[in-house]
Order: structure tokens, then C-alpha cells, then sequence
């Protein structure tokens, strides 16, 4: 099953908790996710979900939940999407680029997606924490 997960990863590379939708195109807004974001606040490095069917690329609704989610934290956290084709990155200063070493927990954050076994999903390349 096809579902878009999300990810919140702290600066060591660990997973800090983790929610999904039962959609392939969507997350909804969840309380939980949102509590979730505000009491790790501190440990927060990173906010990664997956776009399990594409496009590898951040969406409208994710812009601006971006956004709304700098102005609540006060900060930048990393963001990160992970498509079949890889995964995309919105850094602490804003600047978008592709990443060509993936950190380990994208292996499972596709798993979690039902991209296992897909062109693209590339656990092997991942680097370890």
C-alpha cells in the first residue's frame, strides 16, 4: 500500500517520531504530527515525508506548511522529501538541492511508503548514522 509518511529526524539522524495517511497523494494536517513537531521542537533537525508516487519535487501544500511551520518554531528545521527517484532537500537557509548520499532512515521512510523495490529506492546507498 501507497502512503505518504512523514519523518521527524533529530541532528544525530535519528527518527524522533513518525506518522502516515492512508493516501499516496496526501497528508492530511494531523493534531498529533503537530504536537509531535512543537515537544521536539528542541531536538528537531530535520522534517522529511514521502511523496511515494512523485513528484520529487515540494508541492504547494507543502510550501506553505513550511512556512507555517517556521513562523511557529521560530526556526528553519531541514526539510526533505523522498520520491522513487530520490530525495530533494530544503536547507536551514532555504536553498533547495537533490541529495546524492541519502541518510540511512530514508531506506525505511520508503519502506514505510510501499516503495520498497522500486527504480530509485536505493537503501544501499544510504549512509549510516
Amino acid at each position: 500500500m501507497r502512503r505518504e509518511v512523514c519523518f521527524l529526524i533529530d541532528g544525530a539522524g535519528r527518527i524522533l517520531w513518525s506518522d502516515a495517511s492512508m493516501s499516496p497523494v496526501a497528508l492530511p494536517d494531523s493534531r498529533a504530527r503537530w504536537e509531535a513537531i512543537w515537544s521536539h521542537r528542541a531536538q528537531l533537525a530535520e522534517i522529511s515525508h514521502s511523496h511515494p508516487v512523485g513528484p520529487l519535487a515540494f508541492s504547494r501544500e507543502d510550501e506553505t506548511t513550511m512556512e507555517a511551520l517556521i513562523q511557529a518554531l521560530g526556526a528553519r528545521p531541514r526539510f526533505s522529501v523522498v520520491a522513487p527517484e530520490g530525495m530533494l532537500v530544503r536547507d536551514r537557509d532555504g536553498q533547495v538541492a537533490r541529495v546524492t548520499e541519502e541518510p540511512w532512515w530514508t531506506g525505511l521512510l520508503r519502506l514505510a511508503s510501499g516503495m520498497s523495490g522500486e527504480s530509485g529506492a536505493m537503501p544501499w546507498r544510504a549512509s549510516a548514522p
